[in-house]
Protein backbone atom coordinates (compact mmCIF):
# COMPACT_ATOMS: atom_id res chain seq x y z
CA UNK A 1 0.00 0.00 0.00
CA UNK A 2 1.15 3.84 -0.90
CA UNK A 3 -0.21 6.52 0.88
CA UNK A 4 0.44 10.11 -0.13
CA UNK A 5 1.92 12.89 2.31
CA UNK A 6 -0.90 16.05 2.82
CA UNK A 7 0.97 18.28 4.76
CA UNK A 8 3.95 18.78 6.64
CA UNK A 9 4.08 19.25 11.04
CA UNK A 10 7.96 19.80 12.14
CA UNK A 11 11.37 18.46 11.55
CA UNK A 12 12.41 15.29 13.42
CA UNK A 13 15.68 15.11 15.29
CA UNK A 14 18.73 12.32 13.88
CA UNK A 15 20.48 11.81 11.58
CA UNK A 16 18.40 10.83 8.57
CA UNK A 17 16.74 14.70 9.26
CA UNK A 18 13.49 13.17 9.20
CA UNK A 19 10.38 14.93 9.12
CA UNK A 20 6.93 14.49 10.45
CA UNK A 21 3.78 14.65 7.63
CA UNK A 22 0.39 13.84 7.95
CA UNK A 23 -0.72 11.25 5.12
CA UNK A 24 -4.24 10.90 3.56
CA UNK A 25 -4.84 7.67 5.52
CA UNK A 26 -5.18 10.37 8.70
CA UNK A 27 -2.51 9.30 10.20
CA UNK A 28 1.24 11.34 11.05
CA UNK A 29 4.16 9.83 9.76
CA UNK A 30 8.04 10.18 10.33
CA UNK A 31 9.08 9.84 6.90
CA UNK A 32 12.86 9.46 6.16
CA UNK A 33 13.45 10.97 2.45
CA UNK A 34 15.52 8.98 -0.35
CA UNK A 35 18.37 11.88 -0.27
CA UNK A 36 18.51 11.62 3.16
CA UNK A 37 22.21 12.00 4.74
CA UNK A 38 23.04 8.37 5.82
CA UNK A 39 22.13 6.66 2.57
CA UNK A 40 18.93 5.62 0.40
CA UNK A 41 19.83 2.23 1.31
CA UNK A 42 18.58 3.16 5.03
CA UNK A 43 14.88 3.28 3.80
CA UNK A 44 15.09 -0.27 2.63
CA UNK A 45 16.39 -1.66 5.71
CA UNK A 46 13.85 0.36 7.67
CA UNK A 47 10.73 -1.22 5.93
CA UNK A 48 12.18 -4.82 5.27
CA UNK A 49 13.60 -5.10 9.14
CA UNK A 50 10.26 -3.51 10.51
CA UNK A 51 7.84 -5.64 8.79
CA UNK A 52 9.78 -8.76 9.81
CA UNK A 53 9.84 -7.78 13.24
CA UNK A 54 5.85 -6.59 12.87
CA UNK A 55 5.72 -10.66 11.46
CA UNK A 56 7.23 -11.94 14.43
CA UNK A 57 5.29 -10.27 17.29
CA UNK A 58 7.84 -7.57 17.73
CA UNK A 59 5.86 -3.93 19.25
CA UNK A 60 6.91 -1.93 16.43
CA UNK A 61 5.20 1.28 14.55
CA UNK A 62 3.00 0.39 11.30
CA UNK A 63 5.40 1.69 8.61
CA UNK A 64 4.14 2.88 5.00
CA UNK A 65 5.65 3.60 1.85
CA UNK A 66 5.07 7.30 1.35
CA UNK A 67 4.46 9.27 -1.30
CA UNK A 68 5.71 12.99 -1.37
CA UNK A 69 4.90 14.89 -4.28
CA UNK A 70 6.86 18.15 -5.86
CA UNK A 71 4.09 20.31 -4.85
CA UNK A 72 4.15 19.96 -1.39
CA UNK A 73 7.97 19.90 -1.29
CA UNK A 74 7.93 23.38 -3.19
CA UNK A 75 5.45 25.28 -0.75
CA UNK A 76 7.29 24.12 2.34
CA UNK A 77 10.28 25.82 3.22
CA UNK A 78 11.28 23.48 5.82
CA UNK A 79 11.87 20.34 3.61
CA UNK A 80 15.06 20.28 3.05
CA UNK A 81 18.10 18.32 3.84
CA UNK A 82 21.27 20.04 5.45
CA UNK A 83 24.50 19.58 3.72
CA UNK A 84 27.23 20.98 5.56
CA UNK A 85 26.56 24.63 5.15
CA UNK A 86 24.25 24.14 2.22
CA UNK A 87 20.96 22.55 1.91
CA UNK A 88 18.67 20.86 -0.78
CA UNK A 89 14.76 19.87 -1.22
CA UNK A 90 13.83 16.73 0.38
CA UNK A 91 13.76 14.04 -2.80
CA UNK A 92 9.85 13.33 -4.01
CA UNK A 93 8.43 10.71 -5.05
CA UNK A 94 8.49 7.33 -2.69
CA UNK A 95 9.59 7.47 0.72
CA UNK A 96 9.62 5.64 4.13
CA UNK A 97 7.19 7.04 6.45
CA UNK A 98 6.78 5.16 10.43
CA UNK A 99 3.51 6.24 12.08
CA UNK A 100 3.90 8.47 14.92
CA UNK A 101 3.64 6.83 18.36
CA UNK A 102 1.02 8.03 20.56
CA UNK A 103 -0.51 10.43 17.55
CA UNK A 104 -0.21 13.89 17.25
CA UNK A 105 -2.11 14.18 21.03
CA UNK A 106 -0.69 11.46 23.35
CA UNK A 107 -0.80 10.21 26.32
CA UNK A 108 2.75 11.14 27.21
CA UNK A 109 5.49 9.47 24.70
CA UNK A 110 8.80 10.16 26.21
CA UNK A 111 12.61 8.97 24.46
CA UNK A 112 13.98 8.71 27.74
CA UNK A 113 12.95 7.03 31.01
CA UNK A 114 15.16 7.32 34.60
CA UNK A 115 15.81 3.60 35.97
CA UNK A 116 13.26 3.32 38.23
CA UNK A 117 10.42 3.61 35.38
CA UNK A 118 12.83 1.78 32.63
CA UNK A 119 12.86 -1.66 34.06
CA UNK A 120 8.94 -1.36 35.03
CA UNK A 121 8.13 -1.34 31.22
CA UNK A 122 4.96 -3.57 31.10
CA UNK A 123 6.84 -5.07 27.69
CA UNK A 124 10.40 -5.08 29.28
CA UNK A 125 10.59 -8.98 28.32
CA UNK A 126 10.49 -7.77 24.49
CA UNK A 127 13.99 -6.13 24.72
CA UNK A 128 14.73 -9.92 24.56
CA UNK A 129 13.01 -10.90 21.91
CA UNK A 130 14.99 -7.69 19.69
CA UNK A 131 17.87 -8.41 21.03
CA UNK A 132 17.42 -11.89 18.88
CA UNK A 133 16.21 -9.51 16.00
CA UNK A 134 19.55 -7.36 16.19
CA UNK A 135 21.91 -9.89 16.52
CA UNK A 136 20.22 -11.69 13.26
CA UNK A 137 19.77 -8.65 11.37
CA UNK A 138 23.88 -7.30 12.42
CA UNK A 139 21.64 -3.87 13.21
CA UNK A 140 25.16 -1.80 13.13
CA UNK A 141 23.69 0.59 15.87
CA UNK A 142 22.51 0.46 19.50
CA UNK A 143 18.61 -0.21 19.85
CA UNK A 144 16.47 2.22 19.81
CA UNK A 145 13.21 2.37 21.49
CA UNK A 146 10.79 5.74 22.51
CA UNK A 147 8.25 4.89 25.64
CA UNK A 148 4.67 5.73 25.68
CA UNK A 149 1.29 5.66 27.96
CA UNK A 150 -1.76 6.74 27.64
CA UNK A 151 -3.05 9.44 30.22
CA UNK A 152 -4.86 7.17 33.16
CA UNK A 153 -1.94 3.93 32.54
CA UNK A 154 0.69 3.95 35.05
CA UNK A 155 3.36 2.14 33.00
CA UNK A 156 4.93 2.63 30.01
CA UNK A 157 5.24 0.20 26.88
CA UNK A 158 8.43 0.81 24.46
CA UNK A 159 7.99 1.05 20.93
CA UNK A 160 11.16 0.12 18.90
CA UNK A 161 12.16 2.49 16.66
CA UNK A 162 14.86 3.27 14.20
CA UNK A 163 15.75 -0.15 12.18
CA UNK A 164 17.77 2.01 9.60
CA UNK A 165 21.19 0.48 10.61
CA UNK A 166 20.00 -3.10 10.35
CA UNK A 167 22.00 -5.20 7.96
CA UNK A 168 25.16 -3.60 8.52
CA UNK A 169 23.55 0.04 7.38
CA UNK A 170 24.02 0.68 3.56
CA UNK A 171 26.54 -2.13 3.19
CA UNK A 172 24.62 -5.43 3.35
CA UNK A 173 27.59 -7.27 4.61
CA UNK A 174 27.15 -8.65 7.92
CA UNK A 175 29.93 -7.81 10.22
CA UNK A 176 29.28 -9.27 13.80
CA UNK A 177 30.49 -8.18 17.14
CA UNK A 178 29.49 -9.04 20.88
CA UNK A 179 27.95 -5.14 21.72
CA UNK A 180 26.59 -4.65 18.36
CA UNK A 181 22.51 -4.18 18.15
CA UNK A 182 21.97 -3.91 22.12
CA UNK A 183 20.09 -1.62 24.03
CA UNK A 184 22.66 0.91 25.67
CA UNK A 185 21.71 0.09 29.54
CA UNK A 186 22.11 -3.66 31.02
CA UNK A 187 19.20 -3.08 33.13
CA UNK A 188 16.53 -4.14 30.57
CA UNK A 189 18.32 -7.69 30.71
CA UNK A 190 18.72 -8.37 34.26
CA UNK A 191 15.50 -10.59 34.18
CA UNK A 192 16.98 -12.91 31.56
CA UNK A 193 17.17 -16.47 32.59
CA UNK A 194 18.20 -18.56 29.89
CA UNK A 195 17.01 -19.44 26.24
CA UNK A 196 13.21 -18.93 27.49
CA UNK A 197 13.87 -15.30 28.06
CA UNK A 198 13.79 -14.74 24.33
CA UNK A 199 10.76 -16.90 23.21
CA UNK A 200 8.34 -16.85 21.67
CA UNK A 201 10.65 -14.22 18.93
CA UNK A 202 13.51 -16.43 18.70
CA UNK A 203 11.59 -19.54 17.88
CA UNK A 204 9.56 -17.61 15.46
CA UNK A 205 12.71 -15.74 13.74
CA UNK A 206 14.35 -19.75 13.40
CA UNK A 207 11.22 -21.08 11.68
CA UNK A 208 10.06 -17.89 9.13
CA UNK A 209 9.26 -19.41 6.50
CA UNK A 210 11.77 -17.07 3.35
CA UNK A 211 9.28 -17.15 1.03
CA UNK A 212 8.11 -14.41 3.99
CA UNK A 213 10.49 -12.56 3.88
CA UNK A 214 10.80 -12.53 -0.09
CA UNK A 215 7.05 -11.47 0.14
CA UNK A 216 8.46 -8.36 1.86
CA UNK A 217 11.24 -7.65 0.23
CA UNK A 218 9.66 -7.95 -3.38
CA UNK A 219 8.05 -4.61 -1.73
CA UNK A 220 10.30 -2.30 -1.48
CA UNK A 221 10.68 0.24 -4.02
CA UNK A 222 13.45 -0.39 -6.47
CA UNK A 223 15.08 3.07 -6.21
CA UNK A 224 15.62 2.63 -2.38
CA UNK A 225 18.23 0.18 -3.53
CA UNK A 226 19.49 1.29 -6.73
CA UNK A 227 18.00 -1.30 -8.85
CA UNK A 228 20.51 -3.85 -7.57
CA UNK A 229 18.40 -6.54 -7.44
CA UNK A 230 21.19 -9.10 -7.08
CA UNK A 231 22.22 -7.13 -3.83
CA UNK A 232 18.49 -7.52 -2.47
CA UNK A 233 18.74 -11.16 -3.43
CA UNK A 234 22.23 -11.88 -1.18
CA UNK A 235 20.60 -9.99 1.35
CA UNK A 236 17.87 -12.29 2.01
CA UNK A 237 19.84 -15.21 0.72
CA UNK A 238 22.00 -14.29 3.78
CA UNK A 239 19.41 -13.54 6.40
CA UNK A 240 18.04 -16.59 5.65
CA UNK A 241 21.15 -18.74 6.18
CA UNK A 242 22.02 -16.69 9.19
CA UNK A 243 18.89 -17.78 11.67
CA UNK A 244 21.20 -20.86 13.03
CA UNK A 245 23.70 -18.66 14.45
CA UNK A 246 21.12 -16.76 16.55
CA UNK A 247 21.85 -18.54 19.70
CA UNK A 248 25.47 -18.38 18.94
CA UNK A 249 25.51 -14.67 18.35
CA UNK A 250 23.52 -14.10 21.85
CA UNK A 251 25.94 -16.20 23.53
CA UNK A 252 28.47 -13.74 22.36
CA UNK A 253 27.06 -10.83 23.67
CA UNK A 254 26.60 -13.20 27.28
CA UNK A 255 30.02 -13.40 27.35
CA UNK A 256 31.22 -10.45 26.78
CA UNK A 257 32.61 -7.59 29.26
CA UNK A 258 29.11 -6.49 29.80
CA UNK A 259 28.33 -9.42 31.38
CA UNK A 260 24.22 -8.37 30.47
CA UNK A 261 22.46 -11.41 32.06
CA UNK A 262 23.22 -12.28 35.76
CA UNK A 263 20.85 -14.24 36.41
CA UNK A 264 21.37 -16.70 33.65
CA UNK A 265 21.17 -20.28 34.19
CA UNK A 266 22.23 -23.14 31.85
CA UNK A 267 19.68 -25.50 32.42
Amino acid sequence: MTIRATQFVRRMRGGAQSSLLLCNDGYAYVVKFQNNPQHVRVLANEWLATKIAESIGLSVPPCEIVHVDNALIARTADLVIARGHSTEPCQAGLQFGSRLVGGLFPGQTVDYLPEKLLTTLNNLHELGGFLAFDKWACNADGRQAIFYKERREKTYKAAFIDQGYCFNAESWKFTDAPLRGVYARSSVYREVTGWQSFEPWLTRLEELPIEHIWNLAKRIPQEWYDGHDRDLTMLVETLDKRRPRIRELITDFRRSTRQPFPLWREN
